[in-house]
């Protein structure tokens, strides 16, 4: 029996690195359409939905969303995990593709490849590794969100989503499966936090964007000839999941 899957990209307009970079144009759409079209492109989800938070400085992302033909949820700014419990129990699934909105290179190629091997392994949670930042998704089955969300109660486990299921691997079947994605810049940032990481989407998307999903591939020929463009970013450190003991 095929397995129901449901897409939740989570995306809200307060950013404390980067105020409302979700609506900022790159190739004359906002990130956040561009990372819902990839959402879409991902072989074997039926649901896509756009989980943001209460609080009408989002109504642009609905907006958003809405005309893009895509469902929306709003829920609990800080509890991101509560915010996934309850849109999964809105729109259903036996497995949840996690996306995250400031990641407007996430690849659907790589998503269907995710989660192949997720059903294949029934696996709770599973993710690759290899991809640069950035553009990977995480893939987890209903049943361990339900047990995630019960069970939590670390600041960093409600905010990050999966947290609570990496630190008790004996309670889960957690796959971490390689994805050895040829690459001459192990560091390489495709995620946007800051404004030197905008500057580098704008310029990736200025030359690979043709009314479509560009792959890593194309990223990483880019890079290869204009490996300037790496270094824009690569000074930028990525916020750890305790950063609220920081």
């Amino acid at each position: 029996m095929k397995k129901n899957v449901t897409a939740i990209i989570q995306a809200r307009m307060k950013s404390t690195r980067l105020p409302e970079k979700v609506m900022m144009e790159l190739a004359g759409k906002p990130l956040i359409a561009h990372v819902i079209e990839r959402t879409c492109a991902i072989s074997g989800v039926d649901t896509v939905v756009l989980a943001t938070s209460e609080g009408e400085e989002n109504r642009p992302l609905l907006e958003c969303a809405e005309s893009m033909g895509v469902n929306v949820f709003c829920g609990s700014e800080k509890n991101v995990l509560e915010r996934y419990y309850r849109a999964a129990e809105k729109f259903g699934g036996d497995y949840i593709v996690r996306v995250t909105g400031d990641n407007p290179f996430t690849d659907p190629w790589y998503g269907a490849r995710t989660l192949t091997h997720t059903i294949q392994n029934g696996a709770d949670l599973c993710s690759p590794l290899g991809l640069p930042l950035g553009t990977a998704v995480e893939i987890f089955s209903r049943n361990a969100l339900k047990k995630t969300y019960r069970e939590s109660t670390e600041p960093h486990q409600k905010e990050h989503v999966t947290p609570y299921i990496k630190e008790h691997g004996e309670l889960f079947t957690v796959v971490r499966y390689n994805e050895p994605v040829p690459c001459s810049f192990p560091n390489l940032r495709l995620t946007v936090d800051n404004e030197d990481d905008f500057r580098v989407a704008d310029i990736l998307y200025s030359a690979l964007y043709r009314g479509g999903p560009f792959s890593i591939e194309d990223v990483m020929r880019y890079i290869e000839k204009n490996p300037e463009v790496a270094e824009i970013n690569c000074g930028v450190t990525q916020r750890s999941m305790k950063h609220y003991e920081q």
